[in-house]
């Protein structure tokens, strides 16, 4: 699928990090409790590290205990894309980036929060900016 922003590889590499890199390019997972935004309150809105595309508000993020930010909605329905992911011999939903394509992590339904939606947006620190709400 064609995304809005599309960059070589060679430039991806150059503009993230090692560790940015392997998670929004190469589909990888921090270890749990180790990202900077997992007991985040701070209010405001969720940008995709690679394009600044916003993905999740402040509103939606809760604690989920799991290890990673976790929010039960994105800011917007066409913000992040779920496709189908089968790696590591299981089935789930992963969430990327609508506008570039990256990996930001994995949605779960059905697991009990009590969230208006009854999801699970569970997100790599390491694929997010936040940019605190003003006043």
């Amino acid at each position: 699928m064609p995304y809005d922003v599309e960059k070589p590889d060679e430039q991806w590499r150059a503009e993230l990090s090692p560790s940015e890199y392997a998670v929004l390019r190469q589909a990888g997972t921090e270890p749990a409790f180790t990202g900077e935004y997992t007991d985040t309150t701070t209010e405001g809105v969720y940008s995709c590290r690679a394009c600044g595309a916003e993905l999740f508000t402040s509103r939606t993020k809760f604690a989920s205990h799991c290890g990673w930010p976790s929010f039960f909605d994105p800011k917007e329905t066409d913000a992040v894309e779920l496709l189908e992911d089968r790696s590591h011999g299981m089935v789930r939903t992963e969430v990327r980036c609508a506008r570039c394509g990256s990996h930001l992590g994995h949605v779960f339904e059905g697991e009990g929060y009590a969230t208006p939606t009854d999801q699970r947006y569970c997100i790599n620190s390491v694929s997010l900016r936040l940019t605190p709400a003003e006043g």
